[in-house]
């Protein structure tokens, strides 16, 4: 299963659409989608290393605009597709909590959280429903999504051959590994949020 997937996913990279893939990866995972741009971001950039920043900025710049698109429906739509949402990911509950500690530390929140493999739709749609200040929500997502893809970017790119190498050979292992990251950060966002 995981070396159809990464068959697929180093095809796709070679792909003249992997570029419009990656931007609507990286918008969907940041307003409503549950698998983060990273798997797309990591093999793009193993197959084609001299566009490493490139992608880079492909994901950063839409990850911003669906965290925009997922403010928005905490801001105007939580009553219904919001609030639908957060209680898809089971953090229903927890969105008052928030709020509250969104008031003293949201900019610590958008910064750190950005960052994680915590799923960064929960912030946005967090974001807008707090209120918190429209053009300092983009100002952070922008530096805190940037810097994580670029770092991804920088590593694939200096390192990339190697970890192809790693990565092809003990391909059960990382996608076990990817799976268990991705649930492991839905589960960290459900302790921390």
């Amino acid at each position: 299963m995981f070396k159809q997937l990464y068959d697929w996913t180093i095809g796709l990279a070679n792909s003249r659409r992997a570029p419009q893939a990656l931007a609507a990866v990286s918008f969907a995972e940041s307003s409503f989608f549950p698998v983060p741009p990273d798997v797309m971001l990591v093999p793009m950039t193993m197959a084609r290393p001299e566009r490493a920043w490139h992608y880079a900025a492909i994901c950063t710049i839409a990850s911003v605009l669906g965290g925009i698109a997922g403010y928005l429906i905490g801001a105007l739509l939580y009553d219904t597709l919001g609030a639908w949402l957060i209680r898809l990911y089971g953090y229903g509950d927890k969105m008052d909590a928030f709020r509250t500690l969104y008031q003293q530390h949201g900019h610590w929140i958008i910064l750190i959280k950005g960052f994680t493999p915590i799923p960064f739709k929960l912030i946005t749609i967090a974001s807008g429903l707090a209120g918190y200040d429209f053009l300092m929500f983009v100002l952070l997502s922008t530096i805190t999504r940037g810097a994580r893809f670029f770092l991804v970017a920088g590593v694939m790119n200096r390192f990339g051959g190697p970890i192809r190498h790693f990565i092809e050979a003990n391909l059960t292992l990382v996608g076990i590994v990817t799976v268990v990251a991705i649930i492991g950060g839905f589960a960290a966002a459900k302790f921390f949020f």
